[in-house]
């Protein structure tokens, strides 16, 4: 499939990261000697026993697109199934840690946690909307004309980067939420230490 292949590299090196923004609430290793407030830490866990799975399903979303991105002869339906479903993995993992976040309410004892957590979740929240949106493009590319299939694929190319901008700001949003206490009492969660684990293994790879 001739002229398609920097596209899919185009699209893997944009989407690549997408994992990262589950580190900046999970990858804190922070260490207090007198523990955090036993409701802030009920509040942390609360968010982090949603991550492991998501981020577990992002990063394999991830994977797929980058996979496909070293095939220059992959069958434009093939390619199409594989970041129609890649899309909407990514779009379902950040919409439930938005949810995550925003059904734990306010971090407790943190005086602006409430903006701090709603932030979040309404960054996150907006970059689920995209990727659902980028879902919806591939899922209307005509796959039965390659050129037509390729411009569209580079145009779906483009979008993702208004989608690193969305990721940067989401991933800004969870390092404020996690400021102080709030970062301590996520650092005792083990959901929150597996993911973050998880996720470095997988760039250090």
């Amino acid at each position: 499939m001739e002229g398609t292949n920097p596209v899919n590299m185009k699209l893997a090196a944009a989407l690549s990261g997408g994992a990262v923004l589950v580190v900046a609430l999970s990858g804190c290793s922070s260490k207090k000697d007198s523990g955090p407030d036993p409701k802030l830490v009920a509040w942390a866990k609360t968010v982090c026993d949603a991550v492991p799975a998501q981020d577990s399903k992002i990063r394999a979303a991830n994977a797929s697109i980058a996979k496909i991105a070293t095939d220059s002869n992959l069958p434009p339906k093939t390619a199409k199934e594989t970041y129609s479903q890649a899309f909407q993995d990514m779009s379902d993992g950040y919409k439930a840690i938005a949810a995550a976040i925003s059904s734990a309410g306010a971090p407790p004892g943190i005086s602006d946690g409430a903006k701090r957590q709603q932030d979040a979740s309404k960054n996150i929240n907006g970059l689920a909307s995209s990727y659902a949106d980028l879902k919806k493009k591939v899922d209307g590319l005509d796959t039965k004309d390659q050129g037509k299939f390729a411009k569209g694929l580079h145009d779906v190319a483009d979008q993702t980067k208004e989608i690193g901008q969305q990721s940067n700001s989401g991933t800004e949003a969870l390092k404020r939420l996690e400021q102080g206490d709030v970062k301590a009492a996520i650092a005792k969660q083990p959901s929150c230490q597996v993911a973050a684990s998880a996720t470095a293994s997988t760039t250090a790879g």
